[in-house]
């Protein structure tokens, strides 16, 4: 055991027992012993069959023959009477540094003229092969395709290497092919019809059925910008907002007054000029109850943005059937009440707004005539059942929501979710294209968590779906793409903004 020097930190060493760390570790050890979690050396008994080692075939084991070969090697080479004198029992050093041997060159060239190969590569075990030809062979812009089962040290390998485009696909599928063959050269203009037979490589679609094409351009991406019209003062207790009063202490998110109408129309005509076709206005309330002077403002500036040739979409919180006429009535495009995750989950997340109120919330826009956007958040904790659960949910409402967006939780220190580990980007992009089979003629927006992916993995989610994406100076209270940025991105890969109120139809669309 490590002691602090007597003169500096004796008496703090000395008043602890030197037994405390074997006690702790004791109790550690106990625990697991108690979950069936403890893993103990052991010796293979006489009989068994190898399956943990590297000697696959046994060669070491099962053929007396090979052994006598290696030893006589060994004695060759002690008696100098073979063709080299050097040692085979293993280099001292980095082969790199000085720990190469003819011997070893010898037999990678007897395995490669074996596989017809160029050349081989020894390495001391096949974990140690994935890890150093995966770390070091893919580039950045390269893109791995791989077994969704595939062993764990190419998962390690992959983590290593200069890329973070990674396509999982199905155990032994061979879909990914055509996915690679569309990805190995940019899209350009001419060429977005393509994004499709990505897609479809993607989900192992029918190459005939073409869902994206049928209800959608394939090159039209829908730009929308979101302002925050009422910051913080929420009283809900979303577990992933910074706007919930409950957790202002810990993100110093201060609450701020509602904005007046002229400074979001100001901000409207910003996001226009950029290129923006829907500007969307959200306000941090739980409802709109008593907030009649609110709501005339709203609806002002409903009125204002529509006047200017955009869409216009608010959250509000949840609303009543006269508040959502009202609304119609000003213009409103689309109503955004995210239901978040599934049934199941919800409760883990949020408590103080139940699911079914969310539920009635969106009844009450439809009723009203108002466009329903609907959509959730990737990332919260949630299993995959449950992110099957949210797609459920949404698919079979009385109608699909006009617009879907896909959320990946931005963690925000101070709140209860704050330290939440990114989830796979796959998780991302199988909902994505899920949403986009089961849901064939609604906008699929990429909401918050693009600001963290690259352009490729924003390439991937509009060629498994996506037609939507959240674009200008800020989200709510999180970062987001620039125009400029997007406006660059759209023009690499062939995308162009979809225009206001008119969406274009193809043959097939039945929007």
């Amino acid at each position: 055991m490590v002691r602090s020097p007597p003169d500096r930190l004796g008496d703090i060493a000395d008043s602890r027992d030197d037994t405390s760390l074997d006690q702790r570790l004791e109790a550690r050890l106990a625990h697991r012993r108690t979950q069936g979690t403890l893993r103990q050396l052991s010796t293979t008994k006489p009989g068994m069959v190898d399956f943990s080692s590297n000697d696959y075939l046994s060669l070491s084991t099962a053929l007396p023959s090979i052994q006598d070969s290696f030893l006589a090697q060994l004695r060759d080479r002690q008696k100098g009477t073979g063709t080299t004198s050097e040692s085979i029992l293993g280099a001292g050093g980095s082969r790199l540094l000085g720990g190469n041997s003819a011997f070893a060159e010898s037999l990678e060239h007897k395995i490669a003229a074996f596989h017809g190969s160029h050349a081989a590569l020894l390495f001391n075990s096949a974990f140690d092969a994935n890890v150093g030809l995966l770390g070091s062979i893919p580039q950045p812009g390269d893109v791995i395709l791989y077994d969704e089962s595939i062993h764990a040290s190419v998962h390690d390998g992959m983590r290593l290497s200069r890329t973070s485009l990674r396509i999982p696909f199905s155990h032994a599928s061979v879909v990914g092919i055509a996915a690679a063959e569309s990805l190995s050269e940019p899209p350009t203009a001419q060429s977005a019809g393509a994004l499709e037979d990505v897609l479809e490589a993607l989900v192992g679609g029918n190459p005939d059925a073409k869902i994206h094409r049928r209800f959608h351009d394939p090159a039209e991406v829908q730009l929308c910008t979101l302002m925050n019209i009422k910051t913080g003062g929420c009283s809900e207790d979303c577990s992933y907002c910074a706007q919930s009063t409950r957790y202002q202490k810990g993100t110093g998110l201060e609450a701020k007054r509602v904005e007046s109408v002229e400074s979001v129309l100001a901000a409207a005509r910003v996001a226009r000029d950029n290129g923006s076709t829907r500007f969307c206005m959200g306000a941090a309330w739980r409802d709109m109850r008593g907030r009649k002077n609110a709501l005339k403002n709203i609806k002002a500036m409903v009125e204002g943005v529509h006047d200017m040739g955009m869409e216009s979409c608010v959250t509000l919180g949840m609303i009543d059937g006269q508040q959502a006429k009202e609304l119609k009535e000003a213009g409103l495009t689309a109503y955004n009440h995210n239901v978040d995750t599934s049934r199941e989950f919800y409760p883990s997340v949020i408590s103080t707004r139940t699911y079914d109120e969310r539920l009635t919330t969106l009844g009450h826009a439809r009723d009203a005539g108002i466009n329903v956007c609907s959509g959730g958040i990737v990332g919260l904790g949630e299993t995959s059942g449950d992110r099957i659960g949210l797609l459920h949910t949404v698919s079979t409402l009385p109608t699909h929501p006009e617009s879907f967006p896909v959320n990946a939780l931005v963690p925000i220190k101070g709140t209860p979710l704050g330290d939440q580990l990114p989830i796979e980007f796959s998780s991302m992009l199988r909902t994505i294209a899920t949403a986009r089979i089961i849901m064939p003629a609604t906008i699929i927006r990429i909401a918050a968590g693009r600001k963290t992916m690259s352009e490729e993995k924003q390439a991937l989610c509009f060629m498994a779906g996506a037609n939507a994406v959240f674009t200008g100076e800020k989200m709510l209270t999180t970062e987001c793409n620039g125009w400029d940025e997007d406006r660059a991105m759209f023009g690499r890969w062939g995308l162009e903004p979809m225009k206001s109120f008119q969406k274009s139809r193809t043959p097939g669309n039945q929007g």
